[in-house]
């Protein structure tokens, strides 16, 4: 299977820096069809409405952390396979025990980023 470069990601997270960082991180990998969320509420408003070929959320957010969006995710059936990868402060977390599909720690460079994606979403 050969990922597209359009397929649409979801970044979810309350500190607009980090969008931006990870919006750049993406481009530099190629991908182009980048939507964005500051918090787990507009998130899922959107996943709702729209279907994601991938979600990158924080884990520290407010008020719904990225465990308890992750969580409401996984509840609803038309959404609950999306591949799903939380950006953590550090490896204690357990994100992929709580339903993720994988985790990245903070701070990481593209060639990180793309080295977490490949297993979850294919080479490109």
């Amino acid at each position: 299977m050969s990922v597209s470069m359009t397929m649409p990601i979801l970044i979810v997270d309350d500190y607009n820096t980090m969008i931006r960082i990870m919006r750049n991180l993406l481009r530099q990998l190629g991908f182009t069809n980048i939507d964005e969320a500051n918090d787990g509420a507009a998130a899922l408003a959107k996943m709702r409405n729209k279907e994601y070929a991938l979600v990158i959320s924080d884990s520290h957010m407010s008020p719904m952390t990225g465990v308890e969006f992750l969580q409401r995710v996984r509840a609803e059936e038309r959404i609950a396979k999306t591949p799903f990868v939380m950006v953590a402060n550090d490896n204690s977390e357990g994100a992929e025990a709580q339903g993720a599909s994988t985790f990245i720690v903070k701070p990481f460079s593209a060639q990180a980023l793309k080295s977490t994606l490949v297993p979850v979403i294919g080479a490109f």
